[in-house]
Protein backbone atom coordinates (compact mmCIF):
# COMPACT_ATOMS: atom_id res chain seq x y z
CA UNK A 1 0.00 0.00 0.00
CA UNK A 2 0.73 3.60 -0.35
CA UNK A 3 -0.96 6.65 0.35
CA UNK A 4 -1.41 10.47 -0.27
CA UNK A 5 -2.95 12.45 3.31
CA UNK A 6 -4.59 15.61 2.33
CA UNK A 7 -3.47 18.33 4.71
CA UNK A 8 -3.20 21.89 2.82
CA UNK A 9 -6.32 22.87 3.04
CA UNK A 10 -7.33 26.54 4.73
CA UNK A 11 -10.49 24.96 7.26
CA UNK A 12 -12.28 27.97 6.73
CA UNK A 13 -15.40 26.38 8.54
CA UNK A 14 -13.04 26.11 11.80
CA UNK A 15 -11.77 29.90 11.76
CA UNK A 16 -10.68 31.84 13.68
CA UNK A 17 -8.91 28.68 15.49
CA UNK A 18 -7.54 27.24 11.78
CA UNK A 19 -5.83 30.87 11.98
CA UNK A 20 -3.12 29.65 13.56
CA UNK A 21 -3.18 26.53 13.27
CA UNK A 22 -3.89 24.04 10.29
CA UNK A 23 -7.04 21.40 10.96
CA UNK A 24 -5.10 18.36 10.87
CA UNK A 25 -2.83 19.55 13.80
CA UNK A 26 -5.81 20.18 16.24
CA UNK A 27 -5.21 17.29 18.81
CA UNK A 28 -7.54 14.69 19.48
CA UNK A 29 -7.86 13.07 22.60
CA UNK A 30 -4.58 15.26 23.23
CA UNK A 31 -3.32 13.46 20.13
CA UNK A 32 -2.38 15.85 16.41
CA UNK A 33 -5.39 14.51 13.79
CA UNK A 34 -2.60 14.08 11.71
CA UNK A 35 -0.24 11.54 14.03
CA UNK A 36 -3.45 9.48 14.24
CA UNK A 37 -3.82 8.84 10.76
CA UNK A 38 -0.23 8.40 10.19
CA UNK A 39 -0.88 6.00 12.94
CA UNK A 40 -3.42 4.43 10.94
CA UNK A 41 -0.99 3.95 7.71
CA UNK A 42 1.84 2.65 9.33
CA UNK A 43 -0.20 0.23 10.90
CA UNK A 44 -0.91 -1.20 7.62
CA UNK A 45 2.43 -1.33 6.63
CA UNK A 46 1.57 2.19 4.02
CA UNK A 47 4.72 2.88 2.25
CA UNK A 48 5.61 5.29 1.07
CA UNK A 49 2.84 8.53 2.35
CA UNK A 50 2.94 11.54 0.95
CA UNK A 51 1.71 14.50 2.81
CA UNK A 52 0.59 18.03 1.42
CA UNK A 53 0.78 21.14 3.08
CA UNK A 54 0.19 24.80 2.09
CA UNK A 55 -1.59 26.95 5.07
CA UNK A 56 0.77 27.18 7.86
CA UNK A 57 3.06 24.77 6.08
CA UNK A 58 5.70 25.34 8.73
CA UNK A 59 3.22 23.88 11.53
CA UNK A 60 2.64 20.27 9.41
CA UNK A 61 6.57 20.27 8.38
CA UNK A 62 7.77 20.49 11.86
CA UNK A 63 4.82 18.15 13.12
CA UNK A 64 6.21 15.22 10.81
CA UNK A 65 9.96 15.51 11.92
CA UNK A 66 9.98 12.35 14.09
CA UNK A 67 7.88 10.78 10.88
CA UNK A 68 10.81 9.61 9.29
CA UNK A 69 9.36 7.34 6.64
CA UNK A 70 7.17 10.06 5.79
CA UNK A 71 7.34 12.15 2.38
CA UNK A 72 6.85 16.02 2.78
CA UNK A 73 4.82 17.71 -0.35
CA UNK A 74 4.72 22.05 0.30
CA UNK A 75 2.81 23.21 -2.01
CA UNK A 76 3.52 27.33 -2.94
CA UNK A 77 0.12 27.83 -4.12
CA UNK A 78 -2.70 25.87 -3.41
CA UNK A 79 -3.77 22.62 -5.77
CA UNK A 80 -6.55 21.43 -4.63
CA UNK A 81 -7.30 17.93 -4.31
CA UNK A 82 -6.78 16.65 -7.48
CA UNK A 83 -3.72 19.08 -8.25
CA UNK A 84 -1.90 17.70 -4.97
CA UNK A 85 -2.69 13.96 -5.99
CA UNK A 86 -0.73 14.68 -9.31
CA UNK A 87 1.92 16.28 -7.78
CA UNK A 88 2.28 13.50 -5.54
CA UNK A 89 2.19 10.87 -8.18
CA UNK A 90 6.14 11.76 -9.35
CA UNK A 91 7.25 9.95 -5.84
CA UNK A 92 4.75 6.92 -5.94
CA UNK A 93 5.06 3.59 -8.00
CA UNK A 94 2.74 2.30 -10.10
CA UNK A 95 0.27 0.95 -7.72
CA UNK A 96 -2.90 2.01 -6.63
CA UNK A 97 -2.84 5.25 -4.20
CA UNK A 98 -5.27 5.69 -0.42
CA UNK A 99 -5.93 8.85 -0.22
CA UNK A 100 -7.56 10.43 2.88
CA UNK A 101 -8.26 13.51 4.00
CA UNK A 102 -6.25 15.37 6.61
CA UNK A 103 -9.43 15.73 8.97
CA UNK A 104 -10.97 13.11 9.14
CA UNK A 105 -10.65 10.95 13.05
CA UNK A 106 -12.21 7.66 11.96
CA UNK A 107 -11.85 4.03 12.80
CA UNK A 108 -12.21 2.42 9.15
CA UNK A 109 -10.42 -0.68 7.59
CA UNK A 110 -8.15 1.40 5.40
CA UNK A 111 -6.89 -2.70 4.31
CA UNK A 112 -10.80 -3.93 3.79
CA UNK A 113 -11.03 -0.68 1.33
CA UNK A 114 -7.59 -1.09 -0.56
CA UNK A 115 -8.15 -4.80 -0.98
CA UNK A 116 -11.84 -4.75 -2.07
CA UNK A 117 -10.21 -1.84 -5.04
CA UNK A 118 -7.84 -4.45 -6.09
CA UNK A 119 -10.47 -7.39 -6.23
CA UNK A 120 -13.07 -4.77 -7.87
CA UNK A 121 -10.97 -3.74 -11.08
CA UNK A 122 -12.25 -0.32 -10.40
CA UNK A 123 -11.00 2.54 -11.59
CA UNK A 124 -11.10 4.28 -8.38
CA UNK A 125 -13.15 2.72 -5.21
CA UNK A 126 -14.81 5.30 -3.02
CA UNK A 127 -15.61 4.46 0.81
CA UNK A 128 -19.06 5.62 1.79
CA UNK A 129 -21.39 5.10 4.28
CA UNK A 130 -24.98 6.59 5.42
CA UNK A 131 -24.54 9.44 7.25
CA UNK A 132 -27.65 11.76 6.56
CA UNK A 133 -26.13 15.36 7.07
CA UNK A 134 -23.73 14.24 4.39
CA UNK A 135 -25.47 11.73 2.15
CA UNK A 136 -24.90 13.74 -1.44
CA UNK A 137 -23.16 10.45 -3.52
CA UNK A 138 -25.58 8.83 -6.32
CA UNK A 139 -25.14 5.02 -6.26
CA UNK A 140 -26.87 2.38 -8.49
CA UNK A 141 -25.79 -1.55 -7.85
CA UNK A 142 -22.04 -1.35 -7.53
CA UNK A 143 -21.39 1.46 -9.28
CA UNK A 144 -20.99 5.36 -8.39
CA UNK A 145 -23.15 6.99 -10.35
CA UNK A 146 -23.47 11.02 -8.93
CA UNK A 147 -21.95 13.45 -6.81
CA UNK A 148 -23.83 16.45 -5.27
CA UNK A 149 -27.19 14.51 -5.62
CA UNK A 150 -30.26 15.31 -3.34
CA UNK A 151 -32.87 13.12 -2.29
CA UNK A 152 -33.42 9.46 -1.01
CA UNK A 153 -31.07 6.48 -1.55
CA UNK A 154 -27.96 8.35 -1.15
CA UNK A 155 -24.56 7.90 0.72
CA UNK A 156 -21.92 10.15 2.18
CA UNK A 157 -18.19 9.77 0.90
CA UNK A 158 -15.76 9.56 4.04
CA UNK A 159 -12.99 11.36 2.81
CA UNK A 160 -11.36 7.88 1.79
CA UNK A 161 -10.63 6.61 -1.27
CA UNK A 162 -8.36 4.37 -3.50
CA UNK A 163 -7.22 5.41 -6.70
CA UNK A 164 -5.32 4.25 -9.70
CA UNK A 165 -2.34 6.00 -10.82
CA UNK A 166 -3.71 5.95 -14.34
CA UNK A 167 -6.74 8.13 -13.42
CA UNK A 168 -4.57 10.75 -11.51
CA UNK A 169 -2.64 11.11 -14.59
CA UNK A 170 -5.54 12.69 -16.31
CA UNK A 171 -5.07 15.32 -14.29
CA UNK A 172 -3.32 18.69 -15.65
CA UNK A 173 0.45 18.85 -13.79
CA UNK A 174 1.16 21.95 -11.38
CA UNK A 175 -2.54 23.19 -11.83
CA UNK A 176 -5.45 23.47 -9.18
CA UNK A 177 -8.04 21.11 -10.10
CA UNK A 178 -10.64 19.68 -7.85
CA UNK A 179 -11.01 16.01 -8.25
CA UNK A 180 -14.58 15.85 -8.09
CA UNK A 181 -14.54 17.52 -11.49
CA UNK A 182 -13.27 14.47 -13.06
CA UNK A 183 -14.98 12.12 -11.08
CA UNK A 184 -18.06 13.16 -12.94
CA UNK A 185 -16.90 11.66 -16.17
CA UNK A 186 -15.67 8.64 -14.79
CA UNK A 187 -18.56 7.79 -12.80
CA UNK A 188 -20.87 8.46 -15.81
CA UNK A 189 -19.10 5.77 -17.43
CA UNK A 190 -19.21 3.30 -14.81
CA UNK A 191 -15.70 3.73 -13.68
CA UNK A 192 -15.98 4.47 -10.28
CA UNK A 193 -16.95 1.75 -7.58
CA UNK A 194 -17.64 1.98 -3.85
CA UNK A 195 -16.92 0.18 -0.76
CA UNK A 196 -19.57 0.33 2.44
CA UNK A 197 -17.86 1.05 5.87
CA UNK A 198 -21.42 1.64 7.51
CA UNK A 199 -21.06 1.13 11.68
CA UNK A 200 -17.71 2.39 11.91
CA UNK A 201 -16.66 5.14 13.93
CA UNK A 202 -16.16 8.51 11.67
CA UNK A 203 -16.33 12.48 12.34
CA UNK A 204 -15.36 15.18 10.16
CA UNK A 205 -13.99 17.99 12.49
CA UNK A 206 -15.46 20.71 10.31
CA UNK A 207 -16.87 23.00 12.88
CA UNK A 208 -16.08 23.79 16.20
CA UNK A 209 -19.01 21.95 16.86
CA UNK A 210 -18.67 18.95 15.65
CA UNK A 211 -14.77 19.09 17.04
CA UNK A 212 -16.63 19.26 20.62
CA UNK A 213 -18.88 16.63 19.70
CA UNK A 214 -15.89 14.21 18.39
CA UNK A 215 -15.03 14.46 22.23
CA UNK A 216 -17.84 13.94 23.62
CA UNK A 217 -18.32 10.62 21.98
CA UNK A 218 -14.74 9.48 22.34
CA UNK A 219 -14.97 10.59 26.41
CA UNK A 220 -17.93 8.77 26.86
CA UNK A 221 -16.30 5.70 26.65
CA UNK A 222 -13.55 7.27 28.99
CA UNK A 223 -16.11 8.07 31.84
CA UNK A 224 -14.70 12.09 31.99
CA UNK A 225 -11.75 13.76 31.80
CA UNK A 226 -8.30 12.53 29.70
CA UNK A 227 -5.69 14.87 31.54
CA UNK A 228 -2.50 14.65 30.51
CA UNK A 229 -0.23 14.04 33.75
CA UNK A 230 2.16 16.93 32.42
CA UNK A 231 -0.83 19.53 32.98
CA UNK A 232 -1.04 21.78 36.23
CA UNK A 233 -4.25 22.20 38.06
CA UNK A 234 -5.08 24.57 41.04
CA UNK A 235 -6.44 24.32 44.02
CA UNK A 236 -10.27 23.76 44.19
CA UNK A 237 -10.54 23.40 40.11
CA UNK A 238 -13.89 22.07 39.26
CA UNK A 239 -13.94 19.58 35.83
CA UNK A 240 -17.30 18.40 35.13
CA UNK A 241 -18.87 16.71 32.30
CA UNK A 242 -16.01 14.92 29.77
CA UNK A 243 -13.18 17.23 28.28
CA UNK A 244 -9.62 16.60 27.67
CA UNK A 245 -6.44 19.08 29.24
CA UNK A 246 -3.23 18.90 27.01
CA UNK A 247 0.50 18.79 28.27
CA UNK A 248 1.83 22.06 29.81
CA UNK A 249 -1.97 23.38 30.49
CA UNK A 250 -2.61 25.38 33.18
CA UNK A 251 -5.76 25.98 34.82
CA UNK A 252 -5.50 27.97 37.62
CA UNK A 253 -7.34 27.77 41.06
CA UNK A 254 -11.11 28.27 41.22
CA UNK A 255 -11.90 27.24 37.58
CA UNK A 256 -15.04 25.37 36.75
CA UNK A 257 -14.64 23.53 33.29
CA UNK A 258 -17.44 21.55 31.76
CA UNK A 259 -17.30 19.81 28.03
CA UNK A 260 -14.57 21.47 27.26
CA UNK A 261 -10.91 20.66 25.56
CA UNK A 262 -7.92 22.45 26.80
CA UNK A 263 -4.75 22.43 24.43
CA UNK A 264 -1.48 22.21 25.18
CA UNK A 265 0.24 25.23 27.08
CA UNK A 266 -3.09 27.16 27.37
CA UNK A 267 -3.85 29.00 30.63
CA UNK A 268 -7.41 28.81 31.93
CA UNK A 269 -7.51 31.66 34.57
CA UNK A 270 -8.61 31.60 38.07
CA UNK A 271 -12.21 31.49 38.99
CA UNK A 272 -13.12 30.72 35.40
CA UNK A 273 -16.53 29.33 34.04
CA UNK A 274 -16.05 27.69 31.00
CA UNK A 275 -18.80 25.52 29.10
CA UNK A 276 -18.52 24.07 25.53
CA UNK A 277 -14.85 25.77 25.22
CA UNK A 278 -11.88 25.50 23.07
CA UNK A 279 -9.05 26.60 25.06
CA UNK A 280 -6.10 27.28 22.29
CA UNK A 281 -3.90 29.31 24.56
CA UNK A 282 -4.02 32.07 21.98
CA UNK A 283 -5.38 35.36 23.67
CA UNK A 284 -6.64 36.64 20.50
CA UNK A 285 -9.78 34.30 20.48
CA UNK A 286 -9.03 33.14 24.18
CA UNK A 287 -10.41 34.51 27.03
CA UNK A 288 -9.02 37.34 28.11
CA UNK A 289 -7.01 37.72 31.33
CA UNK A 290 -8.91 39.22 34.49
CA UNK A 291 -11.86 38.59 37.21
CA UNK A 292 -13.52 35.20 36.63
CA UNK A 293 -14.88 34.83 33.26
CA UNK A 294 -18.38 33.32 31.90
CA UNK A 295 -18.39 32.16 28.51
CA UNK A 296 -20.54 29.45 26.86
CA UNK A 297 -19.79 29.75 22.87
CA UNK A 298 -17.59 27.00 21.29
Amino acid sequence: MQAVILAAGYGTRLRPYTDFRPKPLFPVLNQPLLHRLLGQTRACDCRPVVVNCHHLAAQIKAALASWHETLLQHEPAILGTGGSLRLALDRLDNDPVLVMNGDLYHEIDLEQVYHHHLLSKNDVTLALHDHPRFNTVGIEDDRVRSFGAEGAGLLAFTGIQVVDPEVIEQIPYNQFHHIIDLYQGLAREGRIGFFRVDGAQWRDIGTPADYLGLHRELLARQAGWLVDPGARLGKGVILEGWGCIGAGAVISHGARLRDSVVWDGAVVVAGSVLTDRIVTGQPEIDLPPGPASEDKRP
